[in-house]
């Protein structure tokens, strides 16, 4: 079922009815190459589109990661933070506690590490999630 279908679907069983705003959300979103909070989201959908409110926003997202269509993601700044769910395309997170910046990285080595400490400990892992803090580049020179 693709994202938008299953928003619907959700809505639906949930017995809420899908707007334009919703739509317009859903979409911006689904587009996204970053992790937005609700005010990143807003700023960014405002523009085009006046009318839709700040809360508006706020509770999509929370819809959105209901129905497992966003995952959020709290990087202990104070500031919730969504990203589209890619089933297929597992990655991890470089958060920079200077600037805010957040790098996706993937790495095998380090996956298949974590499945073979897994199997020692006869554990068996659902999810995961693996965040390095420290500084970015641009931050560490500037620090130097």
């Amino acid at each position: 079922m693709d994202r938008i279908a299953l928003f619907n679907d959700y809505l639906h069983r949930q017995g809420l009815k899908n707007t334009s705003q919703r739509m317009a959300i859903l979409e911006r979103f689904l587009r996204s190459k970053s992790h937005y909070s609700t005010e990143d989201l807003y700023l960014k959908l405002r523009k085009d589109h006046p009318k839709i409110g700040y809360a508006t926003v706020h509770r999509t997202l929370k819809l959105l990661a209901e129905c497992g269509i966003a995952v959020e993601l709290n990087f202990g700044d104070g500031q919730t933070r969504y990203e589209p769910v890619k089933a297929d395309q597992h990655h991890d997170h470089l958060i920079c506690t200077s600037c805010g910046k957040i790098i996706e990285f993937s790495e095998p080595r380090i996956e298949n590490l974590q499945e073979q400490v897994a199997r020692q400990h006869d554990f068996i892992i659902h999810s995961h999630r693996h965040e390095l803090y420290g500084q970015c580049a641009k931050c560490a020179a500037e620090n130097r």
